[in-house]
């Protein structure tokens, strides 16, 4: 598997991934109604990196990176990621997130927080804390899930560091 920066030409292999998810509802705090242009426009937005992971010429995966905030949190890390269904259990999540802490090392982040993470989404929790990540905040409610109601969702944290590795 490769990651490399995504291009104007992967907008279509970007889109069958991300649509799915953001219509389903069940992770991302995003409108399931976003049309396909506002969704790659999230996805793909100047404020953030954008990569895909590639199995030959198949796209697999696509994650982005930012600053979490602006002025004094612009230290801090965020990112988001989705894997194409038909990679599920294939590692593609597990590669992002690699590939994202080292390119945010390099880029001067200090850490990685992800603000919103559906407690409900079971395997990425497991995963990222497989990474290093600890829950550090809790919202009770927070997500209304399409089929068990409102749901916590995590704030998960993690230094970039020597001392976090």
């Amino acid at each position: 598997m490769h990651i490399r920066p995504a291009t104007p030409a992967d907008s279509g292999a970007i889109a069958a991934i991300i649509l799915p998810t953001i219509r389903a509802g069940e992770t991302y705090a995003l409108d399931p109604a976003l049309s396909e242009a506002e969704a790659l426009a999230y996805w793909l937005g100047a404020d953030r990196e954008t990569f895909v992971a590639e199995d030959g010429a198949e796209i697999l995966g696509t994650y982005y990176i930012r600053a979490n905030q602006a002025g004094g949190g612009a230290h801090v890390a965020n990112c988001g990621y989705m894997t194409a269904a038909s990679a599920t259990g294939r590692g593609v999540a597990r590669a992002m997130c690699l590939h994202s802490l080292a390119h945010g090392a390099t880029r001067g982040f200090r850490a990685m927080q992800f603000n919103f993470v559906v407690s409900t989404n079971e395997r990425a929790v497991r995963l990222w804390q497989s990474l290093g990540f600890q829950v550090v905040g809790r919202l009770p409610g927070a997500f209304r899930h399409p089929a068990l109601g409102f749901v916590d969702a995590l704030v998960m944290f993690r230094g970039l560091g020597p001392a976090s590795r």
